[in-house]
């Protein structure tokens, strides 16, 4: 299938320290510098599926830009991207010794991606578009994520969205980002972001994310998944064996799920699938493999 993907571009900074933080000195450390964006590790992931995945997004005119452009071209995914006058947005990731992470986000040229823009690249003949929580979560942009939706229907296309970050979906509220997504027929998110945006326990979340879309998938970490579909439900256990950085792996099971329900294939088969990427992902620092 074609899909079309609305995200950030974002060059990832991954830093792992190998010992105690010297605030005012050197810090030994791994470091690594690749091609970030929770939407084009999605698209990475679904073209590896096997789909034709084109990006569309904001970027700057620099050497971070020029990279990241590279970088997304080698992973099989075509790129149609707004050249606008701010740097191409960086994010920092601070990996401690179980895997996990915290992120210094610079959104950069992002924010600027222009809805003429977006639009003009829907008149291609595409079957899915697929929306980055950021775009959303984004005052600047959540016009823009709005209305790629609303044409995507009008072109009687299919669409998703996930959530991607629990801090901004508690600075804009949850029913901000509800309204903008309701009616997506695939829906992505952590277990916290899942319980913030459904306002309880998990079971009661689950059950207004399922009002929210057809189908979706909250991923829960070291416990695995679990996916609705309608009135079905499945689970996955996760295949995780090394945890070196947990960076993009719930984009790569996202990504994965919908590569595999797109080409046909059981919500039980891809969610295997998704949990497999996953750990690929978690097993190597940064988001890319």
């Amino acid at each position: 299938m074609k899909v079309l993907v609305l995200g950030d571009v974002m060059l990832d900074v991954v830093v792992r320290p190998e010992g105690p933080v010297a605030p005012t000195s050197d810090t030994p450390s791994r470091v690594r510098l690749s091609r970030g964006g929770a939407g084009a590790n999605f698209a990475v992931a679904l073209a590896r599926s096997g789909h034709d995945v084109t990006y569309v997004g904001a970027v700057g005119r620099d050497l971070a830009g020029e990279m990241w452009r590279e970088e997304l071209a080698a992973s099989g995914v075509r790129a149609l991207l707004e050249e606008v006058d701010a740097p191409t947005g960086v994010v920092v990731a601070l990996v401690d010794d179980t895997g996990q992470r915290a992120m210094y986000t610079d959104r950069g040229a992002n924010p600027r991606v222009s809805r003429d823009f977006v639009l003009s690249t829907l008149e291609g003949q595409y079957d899915h578009l697929h929306v980055s929580g950021y775009s959303v979560l984004e005052s600047a942009t959540r016009e823009v994520a709005v209305a790629a939706l609303a044409r995507a229907r009008e072109n009687v296309m299919t669409t998703s969205a996930d959530v991607c970050s629990v801090g901004p979906l508690v600075g804009v509220t949850a029913g901000v980002f509800a309204r903008a997504i309701d009616g997506v027929d695939y829906l992505f998110a952590n277990e916290e972001e899942a319980r913030v945006l459904g306002g309880g326990e998990l079971d009661v979340a689950l059950a207004v994310l399922g009002s929210l879309s057809h189908e979706g998938v909250v991923t829960r970490g070291a416990r695995g998944a679990l996916a609705w579909c309608g009135d079905d439900t499945t689970s996955a256990a996760s295949t995780t064996v090394t945890v070196l950085d947990t960076t993009g792996a719930g984009d790569a099971a996202a990504g994965s799920y919908l590569g595999a329900r797109l080409a046909g294939h059981s919500m039980d088969e891809a969610l295997s699938r998704a949990m497999r990427d996953a750990a690929s992902v978690v097993a190597s620092l940064g988001a890319t493999r």
